[in-house]
């Protein structure tokens, strides 16, 4: 209480009311005037700044015009087996011969392109309307490769012209070699059925496995080509793999979404 008491009296002293009130000490002002400059960056750069996104899909290399399924426009059996996997071949070139009841029918291919599966074995008995072969739509030998990417429709929208798009190849380690580098080529505002994707590909499976979670959008992306690979095309690493890349290899794609302004993220 003693103490307390020459507290007070000191406080009622008329001969200190002229002394300098101290309002906060120089490590105080040096708080706020961080906090200040930090509080207005945060708000120039809410105002002018950007923040980027991505979209994951899966993605699958191909050549640009696509697959096709096969089949057969007759039923009987299989007699001989006229063509090869990874052949390439002209439009009209004979696949299969097929004796039926009315004699011997050539299953021909319907657009020059490669082999890239056969379903038919000689001795085989198929119906009419069976899968027989996929074709890969590719005439020239040097065509270049495309990747295609099956984005979730609810994404499409954001995906600008030219965007920049990483792809990490299945066949390809990611750790070693780095990701494959590309730009969007054109996006296809048309939601993809199973049936439309197999039809594309040349494969029912990976119709089915595309749109497992909804019908996605196809993108298609240009890869970036490079002299100094042996791929012939450009990865985040030197050189790339040590092999060359062949179509319908299975990739995962991260696509570059429009920037957008934080601004928009804080507003209702």
């Amino acid at each position: 209480m003693q103490f307390r008491q020459q507290a007070l009296a000191r406080l009622q002293s008329p001969e200190e009311l002229d002394l300098p009130v101290r309002f906060a000490r120089p490590q105080g002002w040096l708080v706020l005037s961080v906090t200040v400059v930090a509080m207005a960056a945060a708000s120039v750069w809410a105002l002018t700044g950007s923040v980027t996104s991505t979209v994951g899909a899966p993605a699958v290399l191909t050549y640009g015009q696509g697959s096709y399924v096969l089949q057969s426009p007759v039923a009987g059996q299989v007699t001989a087996v006229l063509a090869e996997e990874g052949q390439r071949l002209p439009a009209g070139s004979p696949v299969l011969k097929v004796r039926t009841e009315r004699g011997d029918t050539l299953v021909r291919t319907l657009d020059a392109g490669r082999i890239t599966a056969l379903a038919a074995s000689t001795g085989q008995i198929i119906a009419t309307g069976a899968d027989v072969a996929a074709v890969e739509k590719v005439a020239r030998e040097d065509a270049p490769l495309y990747a295609t990417v099956y984005v979730p429709a609810e994404s499409a929208a954001g995906i600008p012209a030219r965007a920049s798009v990483d792809l990490t190849v299945q066949s390809v380690p990611s750790q070693e070699y780095g990701v494959l580098h590309g730009t969007v080529r054109s996006v296809d505002r048309t939601a993809q059925s199973a049936q439309r994707i197999a039809a594309f590909l040349g494969d029912r499976r990976l119709g089915e496995q595309f749109t497992k979670e909804g019908r996605p959008v196809a993108v298609t992306v240009e890869l970036e080509k490079s002299a100094a690979t042996r791929s012939g095309y450009a990865w985040s690493s030197a050189e790339g793999p040590p092999f060359e890349l062949t179509s319908m290899t299975l990739a995962t794609g991260s696509v570059r979404l429009a920037d957008r302004r934080p601004v928009d993220w804080l507003l209702p």
